[in-house]
């Protein structure tokens, strides 16, 4: 079920009336449980079973961590635990990639190998439950919290249905107690809820699905677009990918929040970052912090030699590459931001450490930094290789007569301005408050006001999320 999609708007309603209307915990977590199955087999039922298993593995083996004493053993659970999860992720989301990708490097050998390729749709959501489960685990075995022994409300931590399809990936002590207080209809909490929900709408609707007509019209077809309007479609996709992943978990953290439930900031203005490093602190903050407390620490982080300190960064973003897809596109892209990180931390460390202080170096930091982001995108949306280098040829070398659909690009410019006066406003703490005024008449007024732009500009036709396919 989509967030944007005419059944979710008849649906939520009811779950909320519903959920307040339960007495307690012992009602109102069995009734969540059961809408987030519901929500999550409108796509594909029998997929829920992946889940299931998911959440009883990972039940299990935390309970059997905590309970050994013997680190040892622990080890060989905790050991299970990840073997049988990314097994699951690596048969459904990388096992047909690689088996290709070996298959046709032998083939250049001269060697033939016939290994069967399976045809099942990729499991959505699989990529950010399984991270979630895993993350679980671990932090039972580092003693960082205690097993849930409730197993319904462990289920519930896995399955919550605002946050399960694509994240924010929660940690479980910040979610998981949460399942054990009551909440209660809270006036506040409604109105702070459907105000980030209205937001991630905008961005979704207004400007990500307006914005994808032009880049899915150039993209998919490059051989017909010069240099301009490539460009043009590069600079849309970067806003288009931002609002659109934003944009869900704005609707995710806001849906939560109406029933009482906080989930964690997924996204910080990242393009007013000044460094690679600072957007990686202000993007897909869940899982950056996911991959900095899971993959980069426990291979020494930048406790090791300095060599080997730029070498973990290198494998984080690579592995965060392949985790956004099983395309060597996704590969490249992680790999580029690996090198813009090393080499930006050599620079910082050897030759000169940036001080933003000065207005004009802090607007070309960000400038700077927009740019290598931007250029990157290419990678993340061409649909392979061989087109990758075909964009970036024809922007360098192909600006001849442009091509810009005005329609798209006016509307798409009006959102976009919105889009970032509301960015600038929170980055840099500007306290002018327009949908969060203390004046309850502005306050509603500028969300019924967005409401309105939504219905009369935005793409109402419940376009998928990008991030559904990882």
């Amino acid at each position: 079920m989509l967030f944007n999609s005419f059944d979710f708007l008849i649906f939520f309603p009811v779950v909320c009336i519903i959920y307040f209307l339960l007495p307690n915990n012992r009602y109102k977590n069995p009734f969540l449980l059961i809408v987030s199955y519901y929500f999550y087999m409108n796509w594909e039922p029998i997929y829920a079973v992946l889940i299931f298993l998911s959440t009883v593995l990972t039940y299990t083996c935390g309970i059997l961590v905590e309970k050994n004493k013997i680190k040892n053993r622990k080890k060989i659970f905790l050991t299970f635990s990840l073997l049988i999860n990314f097994s699951i992720l690596f048969i459904f989301k990388y096992y047909n990639f690689i088996n290709e990708s070996v298959f046709n490097l032998l083939s250049v050998a001269g060697i033939r190998l016939n290994l069967p390729s399976f045809d099942f749709l990729l499991p959505v959501g699989i990529s950010f439950y399984t991270f979630q489960a895993v993350g679980y685990t671990i932090d039972v075995y580092r003693g960082n919290i205690k097993a849930e022994k409730n197993f319904l409300i462990y289920a519930l931590f896995i399955s919550f249905f605002p946050q399960l399809v694509a994240g924010p990936i929660e940690r479980a002590k910040n979610l998981l107690p949460q399942f054990h207080i009551e909440h209660k209809f809270n006036p506040e909490n409604v109105t702070k809820g459907l105000k980030k929900m209205i937001w991630g709408f905008f961005m979704k609707l207004c400007v990500a699905d307006v914005l994808s007509n032009y880049v899915d019209a150039v993209y998919n077809n490059i051989s017909h677009h010069n240099g301009f309007s490539i460009f043009i479609a590069t600079i849309f996709f970067t806003f288009q990918i931002y609002c659109d992943f934003a944009g869900y978990s704005n609707i995710a953290i806001g849906t939560a929040r109406v029933m009482g439930f906080k989930l964690m900031h997924n996204f910080k203005q990242p393009y007013f970052s000044i460094s690679i490093k600072e957007f990686w602190r202000r993007w897909h903050i869940s899982l950056s912090t996911w991959f900095s407390d899971y993959v980069y620490i426990p291979l020494g982080g930048n406790r090791v030699k300095y060599s080997r300190h730029l070498l973990n960064l290198l494998i984080t973003f690579l592995i965060s590459g392949i985790w956004h897809g099983a395309n060597w596109t996704f590969v490249l892209w992680g790999l580029l931001h690996g090198m813009y990180i090393i080499v930006e931390n050599i620079i910082k460390k050897y030759i000169y450490a940036c001080n933003s202080e000065n207005v004009l170096t802090h607007f070309f930091y960000t400038i700077f930094t927009f740019t290598l982001v931007s250029f990157a995108w290419i990678f993340f949306r061409a649909n392979n290789i061989n087109d990758c280098f075909i964009i970036i040829k024809k922007i360098f070398f192909d600006w001849d007569i442009p091509f810009v659909d005005t329609t798209v690009f006016f509307y798409g410019i009006i959102a976009l301005l919105i889009l970032f006066i509301k960015d600038f406003k929170d980055c840099f703490n500007i306290n002018i408050n327009f949908m969060h005024s203390r004046n309850h008449t502005i306050s509603y007024i500028s969300m019924l006001s967005l409401i309105v732009y939504i219905l009369l500009f935005g793409a109402l036709s419940a376009g998928s999320f990008i991030y559904f396919q990882f």
